[in-house]
């Protein structure tokens, strides 16, 4: 995919041609003239409906591929002295569909990114799909154990915590079996993070917070909260007046952590599903001990999460 692999000015001054995969017709054409046609099969075999069907299904797309399965086939239909294949024949002959799949193009994102949604959506059967589509393709197991260790941050969260130590797990697995036995690996993990309860929180969180860094919300760390080892820390009042949580009632002391410029943003806002319902109740108790008051998140008084 030039998109990928070339930079944009010569993008700009170049043709861009899509070259589409052959359609079924287009494909049902090609067979019919190479089984009539003398510099093909010259009539010796016939083709059935049902094994062209099938033909064109592991074929993929692909005329190469449907030219060798069809030639194939056709020699163990002769040796057998039949003179049609039959479906029975062909799938003898030819046990394994033609996966529409380039490691380093569209496909490769493409059907990466159709799996994550899937997970994302809960979808448990297509995301295995897709995962088998890239297995069945040769994919790298660890590029699809990275996307999982993903997708357990960015889309479930704290609503399972379990969900990344799985996919960390899975990763691990992967590093330290390979295929074939590395699909089980992520065929567990990829249906554990399906049947996930979802939450993006997490990840609204941090951009949020990023965001507001690079306005330049940032302003000096508060002097109690400073680094006060070191000698002559306490001339400058570095960790003076800091509270040690530990010694107060309930772990939490009320003292100002965020710098004040964005003292009152609540960036983490934990949804109400699966075990992120009992952070959401935390983390409020929270922040009223801490004096923390909420605004609208556009004065810079309040949540930027959206």
């Amino acid at each position: 995919n030039p998109y990928f692999s070339i930079i944009s000015p010569l993008l700009s001054r170049s043709l861009l041609l899509t070259l589409e995969s052959l359609t079924d017709d287009d494909l049902s054409g090609l067979l019919r003239r190479a089984l009539a046609d003398e510099r093909g099969l010259g009539g010796a075999v016939s083709l059935p409906e049902d094994a062209e069907a099938h033909l064109l299904r592991i074929a993929g797309g692909d005329a190469r591929r449907a030219l060798t399965a069809l030639e194939a086939a056709a020699g163990a239909a002769l040796s057998k002295k039949e003179k049609e294949i039959s479906l029975l024949t062909l799938e003898e002959t030819v046990d394994r569909a033609a996966v529409k799949y380039d490691r380093d193009g569209d496909q490769h994102y493409d059907v990466a990114s159709a799996l994550i949604k899937s997970i994302r959506g809960s979808d448990v059967d297509a995301a295995l799909h897709y995962l088998a589509r890239m297995i069945e393709a040769g994919e790298d197991p660890r590029f699809i154990a990275r996307r999982l260790m993903i997708s357990a941050s960015e889309d479930i969260g704290l609503a399972d915590p379990t969900a990344l130590p799985t996919a960390v797990a899975a990763a691990q697995a992967v590093a330290m079996i390979g295929f074939p036995e590395a699909a089980l690996t992520l065929s567990h993990a990829t249906i554990a993070l399906a049947l996930a309860p979802k939450s993006n929180a997490a990840t609204l969180a941090i951009s949020a917070a990023q965001e507001d860094v690079r306005k330049g919300l940032a302003g000096p760390v508060p002097a109690h909260l400073r680094d006060g080892h070191y000698k002559g820390a306490a001339k400058l009042g570095h960790a003076q007046g800091y509270v040690y949580p530990h010694d107060v009632p309930g772990g939490i002391a009320t003292q100002q952590y965020a710098p004040d410029a964005v003292r009152d943003k609540q960036y983490y806002r934990p949804t109400r599903y699966g075990a992120e319902a009992r952070y959401a109740d935390v983390v409020e108790r929270v922040r009223e001990r801490l004096g923390r008051t909420a605004g609208d998140g556009t004065d810079g008084t309040g949540p930027s999460a959206g």
